[in-house]
């Protein structure tokens, strides 16, 4: 059952950032197996961790255009919503990319200072496929790539059994875990592959795991080596994306998910109690909290969340987040709420407020969250599938000093400077860079900026 207790009680520690990785040490060892055997070392990972290890890595198009094809066939709403999360997607990354103008000014006269914003040339995506395909992640992290203007998405996926090779794995007794099968057609879970037709990602690999961050940082025979790698994945990933950032660059290292819910009396019980068990049924560790000043309707979720749970099919999982990192915690005010909101920093924040003032002064104190979502109708999980939003997101306290997946990751900002022969600007600055060379002792660089005043 989940935890009551007062803002007085909470132990500090509560708000430090939660590391979850033990893993480094394994990881760095594949990333370096990658990097010296290459496609060798992804099919003895895959063979060790997979449930195919197959013989090539790229999957054919034809194989992803019958993935969505079949979707599209036998499960049309959700091909439909597919197609309409990532409308919504592309459309808000679109928007995002145009508050990134390039311009050029003249600082002072004569010295002309600008900036462009330029898309990588090539993406990697990663997007797992355990115990739940989160079809999802492509929509998230493959749209915004295309928006920025990305010359190639590549992505990797963990591999499954080719239909081809259905048959003779079945006879073997392989493609399952702990005995996959070896050497078949290249595959991935159906519905990633239908995704990442529907979003326009046609190079998609099947290999999955830490080495398939490898591949994608370092590159090998069959996977070329992207400039920033996205998406979501295990401790082991995580990991490895941690290991690679420098020789690429990565959106973020996320750990398990999160939601801060500040509540009035006026929200509804039920639909709070939805919201925690959305993100508790994610993880054993997801962190589901509610922050409010009305101990009835404590009370009240804490009832609807032991109900829900009796029907919940994924109620193992979710009872162990909810028992075991769960809390509702009562405040005198919602605005030591807030301030409670802002030092735990969470991935996801929830304002189930009744439309007014007091929800627009809640709304004006927080600033540390990954999303926000504001009044009763606006669902964290509408963020999660089909608001236009990403939902990959800082977790851990993260969200202090960043903020979600989004088209910038994909951008890099670069400047110009441009100087006219004999102008005032250039001249005061040859001034002041000759000036500050000898400052520091650099006689070329106090030369360099000088030899531009002899003409």
């Amino acid at each position: 059952m989940i935890q009551i207790l007062k803002a007085s009680e909470i132990d500090q520690n509560w708000f430090s950032g939660r590391n979850f990785s033990d893993a480094d040490n394994l990881v760095q060892k594949v990333i370096e197996d990658v990097i010296q055997k290459k496609d060798q070392a992804l099919r003895e990972y895959g063979e060790k961790f997979d449930l195919s290890s197959p013989s090539s890595f790229l999957i054919a198009e034809s194989d992803l255009e019958k993935a969505a094809e079949k979707l599209k066939k036998e499960h049309p709403e959700s091909y439909d919503a597919l197609v309409y999360s990532h409308s919504l997607a592309y459309k808000f990354a679109l928007r995002q990319k145009e508050s990134f103008d390039d311009f050029e000014m003249e600082l002072t006269p004569g010295l002309f200072t600008g900036q462009k914003t330029i898309p990588v040339e090539r993406a990697g995506v990663y997007v797992p496929a355990g115990r739940f395909p989160l079809l999802s992640t492509v929509v998230m992290t493959v749209t915004p790539a295309k928006a920025a203007g990305v010359d190639e998405i590549i992505m990797c996926t963990p591999p499954r059994v080719h239909p081809d090779d259905m048959e003779k794995a079945k006879n073997e007794g392989k493609g399952k875990a702990g005995a996959p099968f070896c050497g078949g057609k290249p595959y991935a879970d159906e519905g990633i592959m239908a995704a990442s037709w529907i979003c326009g990602c046609k190079k998609v690999y099947a290999c999955g795991g830490s080495q398939a961050i490898a591949a994608m940082a370092y590159g090998t025979e069959s996977i070329p080596e992207a400039d920033v790698i996205v998406g979501p994945g295990n401790k082991f990933v995580a990991a490895a994306k941690k290991s690679v950032y420098g020789k690429v660059g990565i959106d973020m290292v996320a750990g398990p998910t999160e939601v801060f819910i500040i509540a009035d009396s006026s929200a509804n019980p039920e639909w709070v109690a939805a919201d925690l068990l959305a993100q508790a049924e994610h993880d054993l560790v997801a962190q589901p909290v509610l922050c409010t000043n009305d101990p009835a309707l404590a009370e009240k979720v804490r009832d609807q969340i032991e109900k829900q749970l009796l029907i919940l099919p994924t109620a193992q999982t979710a009872r162990a987040s909810i028992d075991n990192q769960g809390k509702i915690i009562l405040v005198d005010t919602l605005e030591e709420a807030a301030v409670l909101a802002n030092k735990k920093a969470p991935e996801h924040l929830e304002l189930a407020m009744e439309e007014g003032k007091e929800r627009d002064k809640i709304q004006g104190m927080v600033r540390n969250y990954g999303s926000l979502f504001i009044g009763h109708y606006s669902a964290e999980v509408f963020g999660d599938y089909a608001a236009g939003l990403n939902h990959t997101l800082p977790t851990s306290g993260s969200a202090r000093y960043s903020g979600g997946l989004s088209v910038r990751v994909f951008l890099k900002t670069v400047t110009t400077l441009r100087a006219k022969a004999a102008s005032e600007g250039m001249k005061k600055s040859a001034v002041a860079a000759g000036a500050l060379g000898d400052a520091e002792g650099l006689a070329a660089h106090a030369r360099a900026a000088r030899l531009r005043l002899s003409e």
